[in-house]
């Protein structure tokens, strides 16, 4: 049994889109397609039931997903077993995390002859991956605390409002009411708290020229001179130091601190940077 169909049926039974698990596995979307009905054939059984809108479990998936684990499980702990001992750690991290703190350690890592494997993604469905076994610690904005699991406060930043240099209309500051009436990148960060934050500062119903909910694309905004918007400082440090990008003090709102968290089961907290 092919265990990369394994994996990407693992993730399909988690995000519940084939387009998302696509780009986290940085393979084509017809290839999770043709991976599933791999699988579904060699075991003769429907796994999903998929219509245009939703993808959901069968009963028969349901169960299959346990043996699907355990399997994966097996085939990472065999291949550590015969590799003397090395292990490729599955990681998770918000973007922002990544881009802004991890990527630094990881790199360091790999320098070292470490192994990784990244999943970028959003705090809760990172944190569903590590409860179900499919990754070994994340790095998210949510402080989650849970029995048999380590939760430890792993880099702290904060959310700075930006322009490109040469286009910042506000070197003195900015006041709250001001934002209503600029060009705003809006970032979707999976709108927890941090997206919360953002959505109160501006009306209900405001319309942003720019919404996504990648981080890393915000910056290109930034850097086009379309407009404004919030990033992690950790994110742009590089652009601040070269002046490049500015930074644009709030004047009567806030700035938002972001703390960020690894979690990880008890056992592996030496998997953890």
């Amino acid at each position: 049994m092919n265990t990369d169909g394994l994996r990407t049926f693992l993730l399909v039974s988690k995000l519940k889109n084939f387009t998302r698990v696509a780009e986290q596995l940085f393979i084509a979307q017809s290839t999770v397609t043709n991976r599933i009905a791999e699988l579904e054939k060699e075991l003769s059984a429907k796994l999903l039931r998929r219509d245009t809108r939703n993808v959901a479990l069968t009963e028969q998936g349901k169960a299959f997903c346990e043996y699907a684990r355990r399997i994966v499980e097996m085939e990472d702990a065999c291949i550590a077993a015969i590799k003397g001992g090395k292990r490729q750690v599955r990681i998770g991290a918000v973007n922002a995390v990544y881009e802004g703190a991890l990527k630094q350690h990881i790199l360091a890592g790999v320098e070292k002859g470490k192994y990784y494997r990244v999943t970028i993604g959003h705090s809760s469905g990172l944190l569903e991956m590590l409860w179900d076994g499919l990754l070994d610690v994340v790095y998210v904005y949510q402080d989650m605390r849970r029995s048999g699991y380590s939760c430890k406060l792993f880099n702290e930043d904060d959310l700075v409002f930006l322009a490109r240099a040469d286009r910042n209309a506000f070197p003195n500051g900015i006041r709250r009411e001001q934002l209503f009436e600029i060009p705003c990148a809006m970032c979707n960060f999976s709108l927890q708290e941090i997206g919360s934050y953002l959505r109160e500062l501006f009306p209900a119903g405001q319309l942003f020229p720019f919404e996504v909910d990648n981080s890393t694309k915000v910056k290109d905004f930034l850097a086009a001179g379309l407009g404004y918007a919030f990033l992690p400082r950790g994110m742009v440090r590089e652009e601040l130091e070269n002046g490049t990008f500015a930074e644009i003090q709030p004047l009567d709102f806030k700035r938002m601190n972001l703390p960020c968290y690894c979690i990880c089961r008890t056992d592996d907290e030496d998997l953890c940077f």
